[in-house]
């Protein structure tokens, strides 16, 4: 009998691909939470700008999907031992959602809850997440503080978002289904810089500075910024990467060529009004017109009636910049 090759069949590669084809938007309208723990505000301006999609591929996809079963999961376990868990909020029926500046910075908690043996009388900010074995028993060993900053740092904002003093972190072993659960103590002066950090982030002009000068620095590597930040690559065309956008501190973004607020929906388009934020060109720009609107980079205008957004990459190649 012939050996069959343990290659990937296409029905595999067909159930990735349908992942990747109906994958929701990257590009959330606001700064998440979830995210504000990570060092780099460079990164955290590129995400919030859009600046780059991160392209994830269908397994990936599919393993991120785990993690919303487990949420629920988490929910069930809790009812059944007699806590009272609210995972949606009970005016809307949608998630329990917080924010800050008129909804540029902002999360959705997992649930909030009392009733836990540990302090029956206490509400707490419920986080649930999963784990890999390597993860999970270092969380066992030292904390959340030290091993998952960005929960921590996710806690932190929803307490201080929520009014309550204490969140209960749980995370379950992908492996083995252990789960290990942590009470977490709110620490004002923690969310205070958080929350700082958040508005130098969403109302900067330009990227912020790296986190490092060198390209294979670890915290690099694996960034979803790293083509647009290191490697020459142009930004992805929406309103968010262009110079005639400002964040405006009621949740808008205005456009600098009529004043107009710009919904959400149309922040996405690819228009060709757009010019780019210089920092985000790989070229040093040389010249500017407000009136016009353009921004030039040696003999290459990027605005309309010249070089489009969505040209400019290409024309810069093959001017040879």
């Amino acid at each position: 009998m012939v050996e069959i090759p343990q290659t990937e069949l296409p029905t595999v590669k067909a159930i990735y691909k349908h992942y990747e084809d109906t994958k929701s938007d990257f590009r959330r309208a606001h700064l998440g939470a979830s995210l504000i723990g990570k060092e780099c505000e460079r990164e955290l301006f590129y995400t919030f700008r859009w600046c780059s999609d991160p392209r994830f591929e269908g397994r990936l996809l599919r393993l991120f999907e785990n993690g919303f079963k487990e949420e629920a999961r988490f929910v069930k376990n809790l009812r059944n031992i007699g806590i009272t868990i609210y995972d949606k909020d009970p005016d809307t029926g949608g998630q329990i959602y917080c924010n800050s500046f008129g909804g540029h910075y902002a999360g959705s908690l997992d649930g909030a809850a009392i009733g836990f043996p540990e302090a029956s009388k206490t509400w707490h900010v419920c986080e649930f997440k999963s784990s890999n074995t390597k993860e999970f028993n270092k969380l066992v060993k030292d904390g959340i503080e030290k091993v998952k900053p960005l929960h921590y740092a996710q806690v932190q904002q929803y307490m201080s978002w929520t009014g309550m003093k204490r969140a209960f972190y749980m995370v379950v072993c992908k492996e083995d289904d252990r789960i290990y659960a942590e009470r977490v103590y709110f620490v004002k002066e923690v969310s205070d810089l958080l929350e700082a950090k958040a508005k130098r982030v969403i109302f900067a002009d330009v990227p912020p500075g790296r986190i490092a000068d060198d390209v294979d620095d670890f915290r690099c590597r694996f960034c979803d910024h790293r083509g647009v930040c290191w490697e020459g690559e142009f930004a992805e065309v929406n309103c968010r990467t262009c110079a005639m956008v400002t964040v405006v501190e009621d949740g808008t973004f205005t456009c600098g060529r009529d004043g107009e607020v710009i919904e959400p929906i149309n922040q996405r388009k690819e228009r060709d009004c757009h010019i780019f934020i210089p920092a985000l060109v790989p070229v040093e720009a040389t010249d500017s017109d407000s009136k016009k609107g353009t921004i030039t980079y040696g003999k290459i205008v990027n605005g309309p009636g010249n070089v489009l957004s969505k040209d400019l990459a290409r024309a810069m190649r093959e001017s040879g910049k």
